[in-house]
């Protein structure tokens, strides 16, 4: 064979292995794209199964659905204080699924996401628990875990600026609660409120969500004096009682000095609450 037949033999086994190759490298190509497709179709599918679920767990929480039943209960819901998956008019819920388990100061124990959901119900809604395997807590953690996704809870969080509580003025929270916030809030006193037993019933605890959410239209608005003056009035007024009141909740070594029961709400209403009481957590 001759130098020149020798190189065009050469080059003609280079051209079929490229040739092999290229092949080879497409067929790689289009069976990630199968896998991929298929992992694709996979979650879609994962997700027209969960949607039934998902939306009935939004529909519970915001009240479009009855989550407590019967002549139990109030006019609230879940969304009635909380902002669900966004980050207005009330407290965020996304990233809460990642929080759980965790320690509660109240029952000095470590609870899960159902058990919370379940004293949140108790205590806010006034209501009964519902069954902690039952398909309506499924759809609401289902709801809680999809708005969770990739999401860290401090990020969305209120930040609670008000740490401490200066002398409270009733009169002035009860004119500004009429004049800016009375029209537009969820129902924070009387009969259809949340019980006394609520931790939105803690001084700091309502003075920090008037001042990141009211009025509605218009949150953060309010200067820290006058969040805490509509704060005290709001707690002033009377509400209904918790429903399983003799069961085991805060003790009085154990509760905070911010909480307003009836028997604090009864003092204020006399006039002879010591306000500065509330700042000694």
């Amino acid at each position: 064979m001759n130098r020149q037949s020798f190189f065009i033999t050469v080059l003609i086994v280079l051209i079929a292995v490229l040739a092999s190759c290229s092949g080879d490298e497409n067929a790689a190509v289009e069976v990630d794209n199968a896998n991929n497709n298929d992992e694709s179709n996979d979650n879609e599918e994962k997700d027209d199964e969960m949607s039934p679920f998902i939306e009935r767990g939004e529909a519970l929480m915001d009240g479009s659905e009855e989550l407590v039943e019967g002549e139990e209960g109030n006019e609230l819901s879940c969304m009635s204080c909380h902002a669900g998956d966004s980050d207005s008019n009330g407290e965020s819920l996304v990233g809460i699924t990642k929080e759980y388990p965790k320690y509660d100061e109240r029952k000095d124990a470590v609870i899960t996401l159902e058990e919370k959901i379940n004293d949140s119900i108790v205590h806010d809604l006034n209501g009964e628990k519902i069954d902690y395997d039952g398909e309506e807590m499924r759809s609401i953690v289902a709801y809680l875990t999809d708005i969770s996704k990739g999401e860290d809870y401090e990020a969305h969080k209120d930040e609670d600026t008000i740490e401490e509580i200066a002398e409270v003025d009733l009169e002035k929270g009860e004119k500004i609660f009429n004049e800016k916030i009375k029209d537009s809030a969820p129902v924070l006193f009387g009969e259809s409120s949340f019980a006394d037993s609520s931790s939105m019933s803690r001084m700091l605890v309502m003075t920090n969500y008037v001042k990141n959410n009211l009025p509605q239209d218009d949150p953060d608005s309010l200067s820290d004096q006058e969040a805490s003056d509509v704060a005290a009035y709001i707690l002033s007024e009377d509400r209904p009682k918790w429903i399983d009141e003799d069961s085991a909740d805060w003790t009085e070594e154990n509760k905070p000095a911010d909480f307003i029961n009836a028997e604090e709400r009864d003092s204020i209403q006399n006039g002879d609450f010591d306000w500065s009481t509330v700042n000694d957590n």
